[in-house]
C-alpha cells in the first residue's frame, strides 16, 4: 500500500493504541465513544480503517458499527472490532453486522498489527481487482466437504485465533495451518477468513 494508513481508534481507554500505532507508521485519530466517532466520520470519511472497541459509554461498538454500515460514505470502511467478549455468538453477530475482523482482549500488539495489515492489504487488493463490485459468498456449498481437521481449524478461526495460535493449539506447524486454510477457502469458494466464518455460521457448522 502506498502512503501512511489513517486509523480511527474508537475506545474509551485509547492511550495504549494511541501511543503504539504511530510507532509502526500509522496516522491515528481517537474517539472515546461511538457518538464522537460518528461525528468524526461525518466530517472526514477518508480513514483507511476503524479499530472499534465494543464496550463504551454513550454508544457501544455494535451500534456504532451498524451506523457506519448504514452510512453510504462509510459502508465499505474496514472495521476491526476489539472486544473482551469471546462468546462465539456475539462475535459472529459482529461479523454479520459487517465487521471485517475482530480481536479479543487482552491481545498482544503483534497479533493486532498483523490483523490490521491483513485487513488493509485485503481491502487494497479488492479495490484494485474489483473497484465497484461486492464480494459475494457462494451459499451452494457442501460444508461436509471439509475434513474434521479443517472444521476444527475453522472453529478456531471463528474464535479469533491467529495462524500461530492454531498451530500451537493443534501441535502443528504454521505452514500446515496455512495449507488447511487454503483448502477451506477453496472448498467453500471464499477468499478470506471472515467470509469462511460467516458461511460456516450460515450452515450451522458451529452449533
Amino acid at each position: 500500500m502506498g502512503g501512511i494508513a489513517s486509523i480511527l481508534v474508537v475506545d474509551d481507554n485509547p492511550k495504549f493504541l494511541e501511543d503504539a500505532l504511530p510507532m509502526y507508521g500509522y496516522d491515528v485519530t481517537v474517539a472515546e465513544d461511538g457518538v464522537e466517532a460518528l461525528k468524526i466520520l461525518a466530517d472526514n470519511s477518508a480513514f483507511d480503517l476503524v479499530l472499534l472497541d465494543v464496550m463504551m459509554p454513550n454508544m457501544d461498538g455494535w451500534d456504532t458499527l451498524k451506523a457506519i454500515r448504514k452510512n453510504k460514505k462509510t459502508e465499505h470502511l474496514p472495521v476491526i472490532m476489539i472486544t473482551a467478549v469471546s462468546e462465539d455468538q456475539k462475535v459472529v453477530s459482529g461479523l454479520k453486522i459487517g465487521a471485517d475482523d475482530y480481536i479479543v482482549k487482552p491481545f498482544i500488539l503483534p497479533n493486532l498489527l498483523a490483523r490490521i495489515e491483513a485487513v488493509l492489504r485485503r481491502c487494497e487488493w479488492q479495490k484494485q481487482a474489483k473497484p465497484q463490485q461486492e464480494v459475494t459468498i457462494n451459499k451452494d456449498v457442501n460444508i461436509d466437504a471439509l475434513t474434521p481437521k479443517e472444521k476444527e481449524v475453522l472453529a478456531l478461526v471463528a474464535k479469533g485465533a491467529s495462524n500461530q495460535d492454531i498451530a500451537e493449539k493443534l501441535f502443528v506447524r504454521d505452514v500446515t495451518v496455512k495449507t488447511h486454510l487454503n483448502s477451506i477457502f477453496k472448498k467453500l469458494k471464499v477468499t478470506n477468513r471472515t467470509q469462511a466464518v460467516l458461511l460456516a455460521m450460515q450452515m450451522n457448522l458451529f452449533n
